[in-house]
């Protein structure tokens, strides 16, 4: 090989998986999401135990916010990266349609959100 480059190229067949806006906060989101489980599972022992009502539903509320946390921060990163990378489409006839295309991914998922 003659250059790093060359080196670090991904070989023939090699699967290049796709960088998300979120990849670089993957591990915090991982760690976010193992502990929300961990909330759910400890609702689910609340109803097992017969506890009170008022006390479950309190447990749910704080589950459903942190959802909507993780949410909101993996819908900052799709706008940050793949709305603003659909804008860097040197094409212009492509840009306004990637552009549309990932605006609309968007604001369907805010909808979804916010049934």
């Amino acid at each position: 090989m003659d250059s790093i480059e060359e080196a670090l190229a991904p070989g023939p067949g090699t699967a290049h998986l796709p960088t998300h806006g979120y990849t670089g906060n993957k591990d915090a989101y991982l760690r976010r999401l193992r502990r929300i489980e961990g909330q759910v599972r400890g609702i689910a022992r609340m109803v097992d135990e017969d506890k009170y009502c008022i006390d479950i539903l309190t447990q749910v509320s704080a589950v459903t916010k942190a959802l909507h946390a993780v949410s909101l921060g993996l819908m900052e990163e799709h706008i940050g990266h793949c709305v603003v990378g659909a804008a860097s489409e040197p094409d212009p006839a492509a840009r306004a349609e990637a552009i549309d295309a990932k605006v609309k991914e968007a604001a369907d998922a805010i909808g979804r959100l916010l049934r």
